[in-house]
């Protein structure tokens, strides 16, 4: 199934490559998905860069009207971070071209709202970019669905507002080079409020695709979903300032872990003169052992007003350099589903199911909440959960995430045309979550039978989806 979607990646890049032959060698050079997420575990350890606004005003989050005459930065000099980068024998950058309160730093036509309508006047991410490169550094950046100087927030989500998505976007797909990353912020999590649906996260990641072919997709959504599988992300992630901590025993996807080096993200007058985090205990505690667990370690260095990064930041990053060298021997990621990445169609529809738990019925399994569940009765010898679309539908997968049992089997019908239907699928997941692809159908009910378990069966959330191939 991996191959029938990066080949339809390859289709939609093929309608756009006709006017533009830098698409087409692009294209040429496109990888399958596995071989990019095994790249970018290769590469270690890199420097996320937090700079924009909310450097001027000292705050991680700024004013979304904040005047641009704020925006001031007479030093800037992004090869000093690149040459950081390297004494800390880091691979990669990671620059925030646009974060939570609408403020490009690139020279966007999106919106006169940006930085080369500030004092400034110079495009951050042509100079980030230009920078790394020179370096022999690889380039990604970041960027927040979340915009409150916009409106682009919770219950506002306007057509106009998916389009400058898409528009900004494709700018910085189009004009700074190959991009290895794009790592999306704000998307589905529980501060920005903002859906995979109200900003469809499929257009969006095909659109990334048909741009840039061997970009990573990775969304920063680790704290809601399980973690044995990759939803809506190519690269699963876990932000450690927020409590999301890989397990180096079990984790069997690719991953990526940050933390920042000073005490928050932006950059605050206090860093110059305030201790940085314990060094050894960062290479030796985190970087080094989650290399050897799939795991890319990004570390977050905050440039100051003046746009240079202060003096005992580049010290600690010297001290690093001495102490990691990047492993020849980072293991191979295990064989894995791909990518979950279409809207869940069985949120919140009518759901039924054979004798529950009384406090866990049945609306538990499809609230589009991992952390409540419909649990079976003790009693039932083999209990079911049906969902009801009320007309048919289209679908080609179900996925399946269990609440406390470790063992069970489960099987698959559908109703469609007055008659119930046997669906035949392997089970591409892990443990936890049952991920199955199927060709397409077209159905009014799904139905899960539960066999073989160990304990009175729960399911977190029972997903049905239609990807596209």
């Amino acid at each position: 199934m991996t191959f029938r979607r990066i080949l339809s990646s390859s289709l939609i890049v093929s309608a756009v490559i006709a006017k533009n032959p830098v698409r087409a060698q692009q294209k040429s050079a496109s990888k399958p998905l596995a071989e990019l997420q095994q790249d970018f575990v290769d590469l270690g350890l890199g420097m996320f860069i937090h700079y924009g606004m909310p450097t001027f005003m000292d705050q991680d989050w700024s004013d979304p009207d904040a005047d641009l005459s704020l925006f001031q930065s007479p030093k800037l000099d992004a090869d000093q971070w690149a040459k950081a980068a390297k004494s800390a024998n880091m691979t990669y950058g990671c620059l925030t071209t646009k974060h939570h309160s609408g403020f490009p730093i690139w020279n966007t036509k999106t919106t006169a709202y940006n930085v080369m309508n500030t004092p400034l006047k110079r495009d951050v991410v042509k100079e980030y970019a230009d920078a790394f490169r020179k370096n022999g550094l690889k380039v990604m950046l970041y960027y927040s669905i979340l915009d409150t100087h916009h409106g682009i927030r919770p219950n506002q989500i306007t057509p106009e507002n998916v389009k400058m998505i898409k528009d900004q976007i494709t700018e910085l797909l189009t004009n700074y080079g190959e991009v290895t990353a794009l790592i999306i912020d704000g998307w589905d999590a529980p501060w920005s409020r903002i859906s995979y649906d109200q900003v469809p996260f499929e257009d969006i990641y095909y659109l990334i695709k048909s741009l840039q072919p061997n970009c990573l997709v990775m969304d920063l959504n680790a704290a809601k979903y399980p973690a044995q599988a990759l939803f809506y992300t190519d690269i699963k992630s876990y932000e450690q300032g927020a409590g999301q901590f890989i397990s180096k025993e079990n984790n069997k996807l690719p991953a990526l872990a940050c933390l920042p080096l000073q005490a928050n993200w932006f950059w605050k007058t206090s860093f110059p003169t305030t201790a940085v985090k314990n060094v050894p205990e960062l290479v030796n505690k985190f970087i080094i052992p989650y290399n050897g667990a799939y795991c890319n370690f990004i570390l977050n260095v905050a440039p100051g007003k003046n746009g240079l990064i202060d003096d005992n930041a580049l010290t600690a990053l010297k001290e690093m350099g001495q102490l990691y060298k990047k492993p020849t021997g980072i293991p191979r990621i295990p064989p894995h589903a791909a990518p979950i990445i279409s809207s869940n169609m069985a949120k919140h529809i009518k759901s039924n199911s054979s004798w529950s738990d009384d406090m866990n019925i049945m609306d538990f399994a499809n609230d589009d909440n991992f952390g409540s569940s419909w649990s079976s009765n003790y009693t039932v010898k083999s209990p079911w959960y049906e969902l009801n679309f009320e007309k048919a539908v289209p679908c080609n997968m179900v996925v399946l995430t269990a609440g406390n049992n470790q063992k069970a089997s489960y099987h698959l019908q559908y109703y469609a045309n007055g008659r119930w239907n046997t669906l035949t699928a392997n089970n591409e997941g892990e443990k936890k979550v049952a991920i199955f692809r199927f060709e397409r159908i077209w159905c009014e009910k799904i139905k899960v039978t539960i066999t073989d378990f160990d304990s009175p069966p729960a399911i977190a959330e029972l997903g049905v989806f239609n990807e596209r191939k």
